[in-house]
């Protein structure tokens, strides 16, 4: 049975979980919430999710939220071997660790950007975009020598981190002066075989959204 998927268009996280079904051939019952309507705040979908946040999926009654552990168990339960989430634990540990670092260091950066757009209807600030390069600068030392954000294997890390990278992209962020993010971006758009139908989807969906908020 297909998985209900509560999701939203311009969402990064939401994003990176489309690719991964798409890549196990896990089939998504999408079902989207439009936050201007509120639809997250509905009894029903709170009742499910206290937290009410996107994305959230329901598996045939098993409910979970927060994208990067959606990532981890549609591996574990739908993957045909471990490769995109390593079950030997050095190697888990690393993707576990870029995970966090997505979470917790580049993903907020990125935030500090589009909340404001979206919430309070301001403009674009360009210091926040100037923001991004610390994380990314990280983000730059991780990948020399390797292939991949956690070594030589893509794994459920990329995927995450190649959305929130695209995304700091496509507001403006000028990636030339990291070679190693470059390449690897280019590699992951390359290697996903959905990146290229899902973001030209989630992409210009985030860009008419930020548009759209910015009060005239």
């Amino acid at each position: 049975m297909p998985i209900d998927f509560y999701y939203f268009d311009a969402s990064a996280p939401c994003q990176s979980i489309m690719m991964l079904a798409k890549t196990l051939g896990v089939e998504l019952n999408l079902k989207e919430i439009t936050l201007s309507a509120g639809d997250h705040r509905k009894p029903e979908f709170v009742q499910m999710n206290p937290q009410h946040c996107v994305p959230t999926i329901n598996d045939n009654g098993f409910i979970l939220w927060e994208s990067r552990v959606i990532l981890g168990y549609l591996v574990e339960t739908y993957g045909k071997d471990d490769s995109l989430y390593p079950k030997d634990p050095k190697k888990r540990a690393l993707v576990n660790q870029r995970l966090y670092f997505d979470i917790g260091t580049l993903y907020p950066k990125y935030i500090l950007y589009y909340m404001p757009i979206i919430y309070q209807g301001t403009s674009p600030d360009p210091a926040h975009v100037a923001g991004f390069e610390q994380p990314l600068e990280f983000l730059e030392k991780f990948l020399e020598g390797n292939e991949w954000v956690a070594g030589n294997d893509i794994t459920i890390a990329d995927y995450t981190i190649g959305v929130t990278v695209s995304h700091m992209e496509a507001v403006g962020y000028d990636l030339k002066k990291h070679p190693n993010i470059s390449r690897w971006l280019e590699k992951t758009k390359n290697t996903i075989p959905s990146y290229s139908e899902i973001m030209g989807v989630g992409i210009p969906a985030l860009l008419d959204l930020l548009e759209k908020s910015v009060k005239k």
